[in-house]
């Protein structure tokens, strides 16, 4: 289809056509038309379900945008970044922030103005963002004004910053002021790029995974549509962030395709959710199984009354906490496993179909196979490699790792599985290196890297240990450099050299010191030894661990 962008930069990027997976549209809602603005249907689809007067977009502190508000401000935004700073279709947008109202403004904004989004957390560091914006090749930035200063140090080349929440006259929040409440979407092709998402990555080095117009409403037309039965009624709120693809179906994409409300968190401990489900009325509620594990556990769980409906994803769900949840709650967890590559969940259960320690079936849409090394399939219960195929698939920008996640068609997810008789997946392990932590996807190689740049640290090995509060916990084995010390003051220092370097979620929670690191005749580092619980002390002194809450 032609497209609609002006700069041609992320169509230019895009993997050649054969080494795309195979897609997949078999159901007929995956139809779309040959020009789609996902931002523009989306919010038509919400005023068509909810009307113009129901509540949209809220958050803690007592905002609440009807959806007919949230088009007006959308418009207004759009405006300012075609009009103002001069941004063309094509063009990259990068958002950071936590989630709130006028960051998912500003991100339906600027598909509408034909942009690519970027969105990024708001943890990352300015080492983080320049590789982002590196990558992306961004021109434009939106960001909210209290998380300004890891941005403007990333110092992206050319970069032009929008500021909101701020009562300076140039920002955003001001700026909309006298901009126009409508406005015309550009009509962007339904294959024109609309987002990147960044992966973790398991050598350091992020990758961006390039989603279509099409694909933003292919996961509410699958999982959304099948699986989570959202009505209009619903209140949804959610942990993830907006930059993770999961958060961003939780809080936007799936809401807002049926014109549910969204509650809209910064950030906050169970027991702060809890209270924000009681208090404004969740039913809907999407976040890891850390936080259902601490759910489960309060001593009076009426704040969680009102909710019918609760996804899990970012790291398998153990049983222990779907049984504990389920019967505090008498909620059953949908448990699902998705993937910044495929943009959102590709298998899960619902209801009935569910079955406890299992990942569950494939979405309708997609299909699943476990394969062994040669492709081929294996046999019922049998250990393989998970694949999928569906209306979404991997495109990664501009990176030979194309080839490594989509193999002869199949989307290669890195994770290890089985496949009971009914067609049932069952989470064994990941493939690689990768540390699910919380709900969060950490790339070892980064956290050694942040570590190597201490002065006292002579090389280390980061991974992933078995945690029951955590699913896995970020585990250092640290070599220090002649004539320094550990220990617990050594260990913290360590980590708060960590915390200032990459975002602080990643950071070690848990530092080895230790005398030398196993490692092959080749010198490659052994992480399956460390990942032993008395791997590394076979060879190597182990001095003091540390673990920090």
């Amino acid at each position: 289809m032609p497209s609609a962008h002006v700069d041609t930069f992320a169509r230019d990027n895009l993997p050649p056509a054969d080494q795309w997976p195979a897609l997949l549209y078999e159901l007929p809602e995956l139809d779309y038309p040959d020009q789609l603005n996902a931002a523009s249907a989306l919010l038509d689809r919400g005023l068509a379900a909810g009307g113009a007067d129901r509540p949209c977009l809220r958050a803690p502190d007592g905002t609440s945008w009807t959806y007919g508000q949230v088009v007006a401000r959308c418009a207004q935004v759009a405006h300012v970044l075609s009009d103002d700073l001069g941004v063309v279709p094509g063009n990259r947008v990068l958002l950071r922030g936590p989630n709130n109202p006028w960051l998912v403004v500003s991100w339906l904004a600027a598909l509408q103005a034909g942009a690519v989004v970027v969105s990024t957390m708001s943890l990352l560091r300015s080492g983080e963002l320049a590789v982002v914006g590196e990558i992306s090749a961004a021109q434009f930035a939106i960001c909210d004004h209290r998380f300004v200063e890891e941005l403007d140090a990333a110092a992206l080349p050319g970069l032009v910053r929008l500021t909101y929440g701020s009562a300076a006259s140039d920002d955003l929040t001001v700026r909309v002021a006298d901009k126009p409440i409508t406005y015309d979407a550009v009509l962007t092709s339904a294959d024109d790029v609309a987002m990147l998402a960044f992966t973790s990555g398991t050598t350091g080095r992020p990758k961006a995974t390039m989603h279509l117009h099409r694909d933003l409403l292919a996961t509410c037309d699958t999982f959304g549509r099948h699986v989570l039965k959202a009505v209009s009624s619903d209140v949804f709120t959610g942990t993830p962030p907006l930059a993770f693809t999961y958060g961003l179906g939780a809080i936007v994409l799936f809401p807002l395709s049926v014109g549910a409300a969204t509650l809209l968190v910064e950030r906050a401990s169970p027991d702060e959710l809890a209270g924000h489900i009681s208090a404004n009325g969740v039913t809907v509620l999407f976040t890891a199984p850390t936080a259902y594990r601490a759910l489960a556990a309060m001593s009076d769980p009426t704040p969680l009354v009102g909710l019918r409906r609760c996804v899990s994803a970012g790291e398998t769900l153990p049983k222990v906490v779907f049984d504990a949840f389920e019967a505090a709650t008498g909620l059953k967890i949908i448990d699902g496993i998705g993937s910044s590559e495929m943009l959102h969940i590709f298998i899960a259960s619902a209801d009935e179909d569910i079955r406890p320690g299992s990942t569950g079936l494939a979405v309708p849409g997609y299909v699943g196979a476990v394969l062994d090394d040669d492709g081929n399939e294996v046999g019922v219960g049998e250990l393989g490699r998970l694949a999928v195929k569906g209306p979404t698939g991997c495109r990664y920008l501009a990176d030979d790792r194309q080839a490594i996640y989509v193999q002869n068609g199949w989307n290669m997810t890195g994770d290890t599985y089985t496949r009971d008789a009914d067609g049932y997946f069952w989470y064994q392990a990941r493939s690689d290196d990768m540390i699910i932590s919380s709900g969060y996807n950490i790339a070892g190689p980064e956290v050694e890297a942040a570590l190597i740049g201490h002065p006292d640290v002579l090389e280390c090995g980061v991974v992933g240990l078995p945690d029951a509060e955590r699913n896995m916990l970020v585990t250092a084995y640290v070599v220090l450099r002649d004539g320094v010390a550990g220990g617990p003051d050594k260990a913290k220092e360590l980590q708060d050299h960590a915390k200032a370097t990459i975002a602080p979620y990643k950071y070690p929670r848990r530092i080895e010191f230790v005398a030398e690191l196993p490692r092959t005749n080749t010198g490659k580092l052994q992480r399956f030894r460390l990942r032993s619980t008395d791997g590394a002390a076979d060879d190597a002194a182990v001095g003091t661990a540390v673990e920090t809450p």
